[in-house]
């Protein structure tokens, strides 16, 4: 045995199972404190420079709409309206933040989470819920709101957010595309090479990862050794970790990256450190691999109260904002609910059509076994 393997032998080993301690504290940008305090920050200080009290409430707005909505989309699927629904509460900021960066001209592609960023680019909530109630899709044209259907492959959007930016780049515009992703879809193989291509090419994409701590039930920890915003560095593009809850650090940050790809010097991968509150879908049960401590430590950076924290002490709001606030989210909750009970059924046979552009024998006898059935029943509607 040599000196070196004596060495790695008495060296304790990590386990592949050992957290982080819990006073580690990440390096990330922050320009609002869990508390509501302002911190300066000579980087991007300039990108909120000239937000006005009226852009914050317009920011604070978004956020407790947002929730309302994701709230009330949850309750509904648990009173068997939708079929499943995949919740954003606790990354309202995250999504606020960098949906209000991005122009109109820019081009969003989503995962099947990015509510808020819906929100931002102005889709009606209401047709997001269609895919969810199984009656279509994607209840939207994605070109009116250069907002993408949602994708529900992992990891797949951001190839095809690359493509289309390499697209974009040699059209000569001046605008830019943004992708959404977890931190789950970041061990995806299209990621990598979404990464690769993205930068050999020079497209001006952002990858905005949401790193919410958990894949489903495998935690950060099991999916890299290093902070995910640091694989960037070995593509040959830079890489920021943010304060996910801060919603004026994501805005800034994003507004940054974007600024980049436009002006051609390529991606960027932001990576919003946040925490997913709730199940990873309404068929998931979080309380089976993760404690209430840790759900607790983050309800305290809540991103709503944080930016209600800091208009209160900035004399930027008073309460008759927050009671008219209120009334708007019972009128949209009120609204989400009646739209969603009556959306019309599918039709039974719509799972057939589009399979193949020109048919296919196996479809064909798959349909006829499909309507035997639904004949078999006394009403001939089916189960």
């Amino acid at each position: 045995m040599t000196v070196e393997s004596t060495a790695a032998a008495r060296k304790p080993r990590r386990s592949a199972g050992t957290k982080k301690s819990p006073s580690t504290k990440p390096e990330l940008v922050q320009l609002l404190t869990p508390e509501g305090e302002r911190l300066k920050n000579a980087e991007y200080d300039k990108y909120v420079a000239g937000i006005t009290p009226e852009e914050l409430r317009g920011l604070y707005r978004d956020m407790v709409l947002t929730r309302r909505f994701d709230a009330e989309a949850t309750a509904l699927q648990r009173q068997g309206e939708l079929g499943l629904w995949a919740s954003l509460l606790g990354q309202e900021a995250a999504q606020i933040g960098s949906g209000r960066a991005t122009r109109e001209d820019d081009y969003v592609f989503p995962t099947y989470r990015e509510h808020g960023v819906a929100w931002c680019r102005g889709v009606d909530p209401t047709n997001l819920l269609g895919m969810f109630r199984g009656v279509n899709n994607g209840g939207w044209d994605p070109n009116s709101n250069n907002f993408h259907l949602y994708t529900i492959v992992i990891g797949s959007q951001t190839l095809h957010a690359t493509g289309y930016a390499m697209g974009v780049a040699k059209d000569g515009a001046d605008s830019a595309v943004i992708a959404y992703f977890g931190d789950g879809a970041s061990s995806q193989g299209d990621v990598a090479e979404s990464f690769t291509f993205s930068a050999v090419y020079n497209a001006p994409v952002v990858f905005f990862c949401q790193n919410n701590q958990w894949a489903i039930s495998e935690p950060t920890e099991k999916q890299t050794r290093v902070p995910l915003y640091q694989r960037a560095q070995g593509y040959g593009f830079p890489g920021v970790r943010v304060d996910g809850n801060d919603v004026l650090a994501c805005l800034a940050v994003t507004k940054w990256a974007l600024e980049r790809a436009r002006s051609g010097e390529g991606p960027t991968l932001v990576e919003a450190y946040t925490y997913r509150m709730g199940a990873h879908t309404t068929s998931d049960d979080p309380t089976r691999y993760r404690g209430d401590e840790e759900r607790l430590a983050w309800e305290a950076k809540d991103p709503i109260l944080r930016l209600r924290r800091y208009l209160e002490a900035s004399n930027h709001t008073d309460e008759g904002f927050f009671a008219e606030l209120e009334a708007e989210s019972e009128a949209l909750g009120r609204r989400v609910r009646e739209a969603v009970r009556a959306m019309p059924d599918p039709d039974h046979f719509a799972i057939f059509e589009n399979v193949y552009a020109d048919g296919h024998a196996l479809v064909d006898e798959e349909r006829a076994q499909f309507a035997a059935y639904q004949a078999s029943f006394a009403d001939g509607e089916g189960a």
